[in-house]
């Protein structure tokens, strides 16, 4: 024993009390401490099942602070249990970074395991569950938002967002101006008495959102494109490339210049001597 404590990521409810599972309210009852993301929340969830335990708020604004706090006292033996607004914390929240100084600081973390939004929306969705992407929040910066999703405009796996309600509309814009009018549905309010799954296309729920305001907490699913649509799109992406921009593309990615250099080949379907040739005329300019 090294006499630290143990940081437990206690996964609740995301809207049902009832999925909260039996570990989860032991380890509750147990721990020393609960760190929440809002503790207010967290009250009523520790009301409804009677247990009484110190709180510390720990959130994005003050996880510097209140991050070193809670290493101190792990460092002192306490064990904490860290819960999020809803669901699994370390998703979408500051848990990550708290789990990060556990691991520099040779202090171990366990899981009780629980409801993940993304992944109950997915798996109603009727979109492929094999293959996804979760991305979270997209970020607020409309210059950072629009570049993200200039990088998932060929992501084959079915895309999983995060969405508050005023800004839906913005989103399925932007989502419509990068990846077309493709397949989406909708997981709103998930476990609770309103939850409703929409599914429709981009297009047709940019018409729902401007006729009627959404409400409740969104999970949006998005269908991936087809591996075909994914070459052919990539294919008019280096056309309007020269070889130069086309080679430095595939370096730009990690591979060597012998690797990129076939690449850029195989795509043009010309010769390794007619890159290497194209690119020696350019040197010698």
């Amino acid at each position: 024993m090294n006499g630290k404590g143990k940081l437990y990521l206690v996964s609740t409810p995301i809207g049902n009390l009832e999925d909260i599972t039996l570990r989860a309210i032991r380890t509750l009852q147990e721990v020393d401490l609960i760190a929440a993301e809002d503790t207010r929340q967290t009250i009523k969830l520790l009301n409804h099942f009677e247990i009484k335990k110190t709180l510390v708020s720990y959130y994005e604004h003050n996880k510097r602070e209140k991050g070193n706090y809670l290493i101190s006292q792990l460092l002192d033996g306490k064990n904490i249990a860290l819960v999020s607004d809803a669901g699994t914390p370390g998703i979408s929240d500051p848990g990550e970074d708290l789990v990060k100084l556990c691991i520099e600081n040779d202090i171990e973390v366990t899981a009780i395991p629980g409801p993940v939004a993304a992944v109950t929306g997915l798996i109603v969705s009727g979109l492929p569950t094999g293959r996804f992407v979760f991305e979270g929040f997209l970020p607020m910066n409309k210059r950072a938002r629009r570049e993200r999703l200039a990088t998932l405009k060929n992501e084959v796996r079915t895309l999983i967002f995060y969405e508050a309600p005023h800004k839906l509309l913005y989103t399925l814009k932007d989502l419509y101006d990068f990846f077309g009018n493709r397949k989406v549905v909708f997981a709103r309010e998930l476990t609770k008495k309103f939850e409703e799954i929409i599914r429709c296309d981009l297009k047709s729920a940019i018409e729902k959102y401007e006729e009627e305001s959404p409400k409740g907490e969104f999970v949006v699913i998005v269908e991936g494109i087809s591996e075909e649509e994914r070459m052919e799109n990539e294919k008019k992406d280096w056309e309007s490339m020269s070889i130069e921009e086309h080679l430095n593309l595939y370096i730009s990615e990690g591979l060597n210049k012998k690797d990129a250099m076939k690449k850029v080949a195989e795509d043009r379907k010309i010769s390794k001597r007619e890159v290497y040739r194209e690119l020696l005329d350019i040197d010698q300019e």
